[in-house]
């Protein structure tokens, strides 16, 4: 099996914030860990909303060296001066994306809990694919991404394969072994604490 030495952390944002307010506790939250990246995930398609966002955050994170890239918007990423775009549908849109940003940009997929449309986004040129949800979860059908994929895949595939999803002590310690990246969003603003939280996330990722 390829070691991977210790996963990095990838946070992603609510989709509903406040950008000033949600830009202090991101600035904050970013000087209590090293973090690699944060993805803009608003659910909202108010182009006005998404650049009030994205301007708060990139001025927090370029500050801090850490990369921004978006939820799906590949033209905002360059009107926006962001590193990257991350898309949802596997494999559908990764070469396109790709040529539009060239070669330096950031482009991640997310494929589920898909091996092959992993595969297909890592041939057509994602810099990361995604998977999950790891943990269990009423949401969706249910289908869960297995340790299987992360174990074949940490062993088999050169790309950077990040974990998201329901993301428990339990799962953090089963997949956190066999992640480059583990992403974590309500996992950590949910908690009333959410520097302390990503603390004892990162304690249980290094153990």
């Amino acid at each position: 099996m390829v070691e991977i030495e210790q996963p990095q952390l990838y946070l992603i944002t609510p989709p509903e914030f406040d950008p000033r307010d949600f830009a202090t506790l991101l600035g904050q939250v970013l000087d209590s860990a090293d973090v690699a990246c944060v993805r803009l995930a608003l659910a909202t398609q108010d182009e006005e909303k998404i650049c009030r966002a994205a301007d708060a955050l990139l001025e927090v994170t370029m500050a801090r060296d850490v990369a921004l890239v978006i939820d799906e918007h590949i033209l905002l990423v360059e009107k926006l001066g962001l590193d990257g775009v991350h898309l949802g549908d596997g494999a559908r849109r990764i070469a396109k994306a790709r040529k539009m940003l060239g070669d330096d940009a950031i482009v991640g997929a997310f494929s589920g809990t898909s091996r092959h449309d992993g595969m297909s986004a890592g041939e057509a040129g994602a810099d990361y694919v995604s998977f999950g949800p790891i943990g269990a979860g009423a949401l969706g059908d249910g289908t869960r991404a297995s340790a299987d994929l992360f174990k074949w895949w940490s062993e088999v595939i050169e790309v950077p394969i990040v974990a998201e999803g329901a993301l428990d002590a339990e799962a953090l310690r089963e997949f956190a072994p066999m992640s480059d990246f583990i992403a974590l969003g309500e996992e950590i603003w949910s908690a009333q604490d959410p520097i302390a939280k990503l603390a004892e996330i990162a304690k249980i990722i290094q153990a």
